[in-house]
């Protein structure tokens, strides 16, 4: 797979990385990754689930969204999601766009030097 850029970012983003990596994006800090609707009947189905499990069980409300529950290991949070063991996805196929998207959020815009240490799938490149 070639080298994924966007308009807009001074990076590139290598997805052959991913193979090697230790999960960097599902790990670490804590933070929301929101779940619209769609993607909660998507999630559910591929996990065998009713919708209202999946939110009863693996997504926290915050104010009128949803998002993935993190866990905590090891002083570190990681999604809810993130198999441990095989340092991948579980829910891949059907992952929410927000997981789809990354690297490519707005806040990494300004932000090239947390990403790249975030992420060694990142290149730092020229301005598309």
């Amino acid at each position: 797979m070639d080298m994924v850029k966007e308009e807009g970012y001074n990076f590139g983003f290598d997805p052959r990385a991913c193979e090697n990596c230790s999960g960097y994006c599902c790990t670490g800090e804590s933070g929301n990754i929101w779940v619209n609707k769609e993607e909660i009947k998507k999630i559910a189905g591929f996990l065998d689930l009713s919708s209202e499990d999946l939110v009863k069980y693996y997504l926290t409300k915050i104010h009128y969204k949803y998002s993935l529950k993190e866990l905590k290991i090891s002083g570190d949070f990681q999604c809810v999601f993130f198999d441990d063991k095989n340092k991948n996805c579980s829910i891949y196929e059907v992952r929410p766009n927000q997981c789809r998207t990354f690297p490519f959020w707005d806040y990494f815009k300004n932000n090239i030097e947390k990403i790249a240490k975030e992420c060694p799938g990142i290149k730092i490149c020229c301005i598309l």
